[in-house]
């Protein structure tokens, strides 16, 4: 029996417990990463509370009020389309037959490789007045100009909404089709022999079992709509990153822009206790089931017409339209591909996605086998506290992280300058390490999740019989553990990659001086009203994610196939 739990709760495994010295260097590790995590906090929270901001007043009374209304509107409308596209297309591929069956189940995890800002950029341009719809529309029904009919305009909140929704619904799609495929079709034909409809099936006993599934997975969608600031800047959506983002840059108020920090940090913090606290009392196992056998009913005539039509949708809105966007955009600018900056942008996004994975898969997996090895319940808190930052805005966390890291700078180079006349500059502040420490707190818990979920998976009897055998604890993790945890450890590492080779938020404000990636590049383009020069850069960043996306898709579906 495995357990479906949320991202970052932790349980205490079966019990190979070795109370004593081997908790020390364990307790050890997992102090030091929660330390690391904690860092930006504990400066953020230092420098909002020492400073004082000049525009506090104006902030306090006409930028955060709106700018907290937004984001909560955002939230709640990212929340209801994710979680319905999610669970209703799982629901489809995993149980039905239809035509198209196949391909939907692994295309619908494509949207994925689509950063947000740059589907934010690509609906802009295929809606707009000179786009393809509108341009079509006018072809049919002759009109002349906008003032002729009416069109909805995409750079709004619901166009928000639509545009962020199309390309985060994987995260609930993920968890709940692997929730419906490991629960086999027992309870479904027990309701069926009952006469039960599938539709009242779905309703009443598939989505009650698959409720942990769907709030992990739009809690995930959640962290990263708020996380956004490519596409509501663009869009026009003023959310509290972008208050953020704006009262730093655009005002030149630090302490302003902590203070708005810091009131955006506690209410995730606190939605984010309220989530664990509504699913504590939870208990959600999933039987291993004879073996997956999706499409157990099969659909003909309109019903399979909608099915198919049902699964098209998100594939269509998530990841076609920006791809053809993008597609026709880069075949006008071929030339790019001549552009020195634009490889040295790519060569620094696949470097730091990369960097940034193996430490964060390497600190996720100590974690992991230390709380497996010990049982230590110490460690299991050190460890919470480890994976907290994906909860927080990279916009926040950029703050956290430039201020101690910069300070530590000065240090160093002050005292090499008066001890060995030697000036170190900004070795932390001023090179790719911040980019990494940023992506390494947030995706934390993301690279630890897929850890834990791996080894719970793997009997501990395994690290028993080794050791009754003579094996250490180093040989039994060699030999035994670490080739069957390698498809946890590969999902890790596409997890993290994916997410930080479309990372901005963080990046655009940590990177140093003429430092660019992808995803900078693009963003440089655009707000230049060029987003035609950034489309081979845009398409890249896609082409990049698309084949871990894949990998990762096929591992998640034989990993959930074997259990």
């Amino acid at each position: 029996m495995s357990a479906v739990r949320p991202v970052g709760t932790l349980r205490i495994p079966a019990r190979i417990r070795r109370r004593g010295k081997g908790d020390g260097g364990y307790l050890a590790t997992a102090f030091a990463l929660a330390a690391l995590v904690a860092m930006p906090f504990v400066a953020l929270v230092w420098l909002a509370l020492s400073g004082s901001s000049s525009n506090w007043s104006h902030l306090a009374t006409t930028i955060l009020p709106e700018a907290s209304i937004v984001t909560a509107q955002l939230m709640l409308g990212v929340a209801l389309v994710t979680g319905t596209v999610g669970a209703v297309t799982a629901w489809l591929v995993a149980s039905f037959e239809f035509p198209g069956r196949r391909f939907f189940s692994w295309a619908l995890v494509l949207p994925l490789a689509v950063p947000t800002y740059i589907a934010a950029y690509c609906f802009v341009e295929f809606l707009h007045f000179a786009g393809p719809v509108q341009s079509a529309i006018r072809a049919v029904f002759g009109y002349k100009s906008s003032r002729d009919y009416w069109f909805p305009e995409i750079r709004s909140l619901p166009g928000a909404v639509l545009i962020l929704s199309s390309v985060l619904y994987p995260y609930v799609y993920l968890t709940v089709r692997m929730v419906f495929l490991m629960q086999g079709r027992k309870a479904a034909e027990v309701a069926r022999t009952l006469g039960a409809s599938q539709a009242a099936i779905f309703a009443k006993i598939l989505l009650p079992l698959a409720r942990p599934a769907i709030a992990v997975g739009v809690t995930l969608a959640l962290m990263e709509a708020v996380n956004d600031i490519g596409a509501v800047e663009f869009l026009g959506v003023r959310t509290l990153t972008f208050a953020i983002y704006s009262t730093w840059l655009n005002r030149g108020d630090l302490y302003g822009a902590t203070q708005i920090a810091l009131l955006m940090l506690a209410v995730i913090l606190v939605l984010v206790a309220v989530e664990r606290l509504a699913r504590r009392r939870q208990r959600f196992t999933l039987g291993r089931a004879d073996r997956p056998q999706p499409g157990s009913e099969r659909l003909t005539g309109g019903k399979a017409a909608l099915a198919s039509l049902a699964c098209a949708m998100p594939i269509i809105l998530g990841f076609a339209i920006p791809f053809l966007v993008l597609g026709d955009y880069a075949v006008r600018r071929l030339d790019q591909l001549a552009d020195p900056q634009l490889w040295r942008a790519l060569r620094h996004t696949v470097a730091l996605a990369s960097i940034t994975s193996l430490a964060t898969v390497l600190a996720g997996f100590m974690l992991a086998y230390g709380v497996r090895l010990t049982g230590s319940r110490r460690l299991v808190l050190m460890t919470r506290l480890a994976v907290i930052g994906y909860a927080v805005p990279g916009t926040v966390l950029a703050i956290g992280i430039l201020i101690p890291l910069a300070g530590l700078d000065n240090f160093v180079d002050a005292h090499m300058r008066a001890g060995f006349d030697v000036s170190t500059g900004l070795v932390l502040s001023g090179s790719g390490f911040a980019i990494v420490y940023a992506g390494f707190v947030r995706f934390m818990a993301m690279g630890h999740g897929s850890l834990e979920s791996g080894f719970a998976k793997v009997s501990p009897h395994l690290d028993m019989a080794s050791r009754t055998l003579g094996r250490t604890p180093g040989a039994t993790l060699l030999e035994v553990l670490l080739p069957l945890m390698r498809p946890a450890l590969l999902t890790a590492f596409l997890l993290v990659f994916v997410e930080a080779s479309k990372e901005l938020s963080a990046t655009i404000l940590l990177r140093p001086f003429d430092f660019e990636t992808l995803a900078t590049f693009v963003y440089a383009q655009t707000s230049r009203s060029a987003f035609e020069d950034g489309a081979v850069a845009a398409l890249l960043i896609v082409l990049v994610g698309i084949l871990p996306v894949a990998i990762l898709n096929r591992s998640i579906l034989a990993e959930t196939t074997r259990s």
